[in-house]
């Protein structure tokens, strides 16, 4: 052994004890405040959103051959268009009447009929407008369609699967352990279906009046240093309220 081979020993030792001793103490450093894990989900309200658009509200009101007026259960339908057309609608009511059908004298009574109703609801004449259609299938039953425009919540389509749900090294979402593309699509599109107005999504409401009657009784109990709750008699606890 040349004494260059052990003065390279003698150099190499002292650097492995160096670097040895740092790894030991690097591995008790547990404290960080970064998220490394891959298992945080994206957000699937980012991924589904909910947009505010123009849908329509539309009922479908069948003609027979005969019969040139409204049965009872289509007049309510028809006033429900009409109270629903004052409360959220955006543009005028159409009536879509078929032509040169065997039902077609029958379908243009009845139209005279539904737009008498809408008028007796509130809706102005020149909120009305009649359109004339063919049906497709000149075999079908032609039906009077009443629609009119409204704004509307929705989100979607759903069902799209860009990649396999299995375990798949070309599968980029199971390797970091995210959510599926698909996932909380239905439960945007369900949210979006069931909420009554869709600007809530987007704005809150502007506040009601308070009722100013039990304002000014709390008032001026608080004044008095009276307590402001309201005390029910024993005998009413068992009633319902009104």
């Amino acid at each position: 052994m040349t004494r260059n081979t052990v003065s390279r020993r003698s150099t190499i030792r002292p650097l492995f004890g160096v670097l040895l001793v740092t790894l030991t103490l690097g591995g008790c450093n547990t404290a960080t405040t970064d998220v490394v894990t891959g298992t945080v989900p994206d957000d699937y309200r980012q991924r589904h959103p909910i947009a505010v658009t123009e849908g329509e509200q539309s009922i479908v009101v069948f003609v027979g051959y005969a019969r040139g007026n409204l049965t009872e259960t289509q007049r309510d339908d028809v006033m429900g268009i009409a109270r629903g057309w004052r409360r959220e609608a955006t543009g005028a009511i159409a009536i879509d009447v078929p032509v040169d059908t065997p039902n077609a004298r029958a379908a243009g009574a009845i139209y005279q009929e539904i737009r008498g109703l809408l008028a007796s609801m509130g809706v102005p004449g020149h909120a009305i407008t009649r359109r004339a259609y063919h049906p497709d299938d000149p075999r079908a039953l032609a039906t009077i369609r009443v629609s009119y425009p409204k704004m509307a919540a929705v989100a979607g389509p759903c069902g799209v699967w860009p990649a396999d749900l299995g375990p798949s090294l070309d599968n980029p979402a199971y390797i970091q352990n995210k959510e599926y593309y698909n996932f909380g699509c239905a439960t945007q599109r369900n949210l979006a279906a069931m909420v009554a107005n869709p600007s809530d999504l987007v704005q809150p409401r502007t506040e009601t009046a308070a009722y100013t009657p039990r304002r000014s009784i709390a008032f001026d109990k608080y004044r008095k240093g009276v307590t402001t709750a309201t005390t029910y008699p024993e005998a009413d606890k068992a009633k319902l309220s009104d």
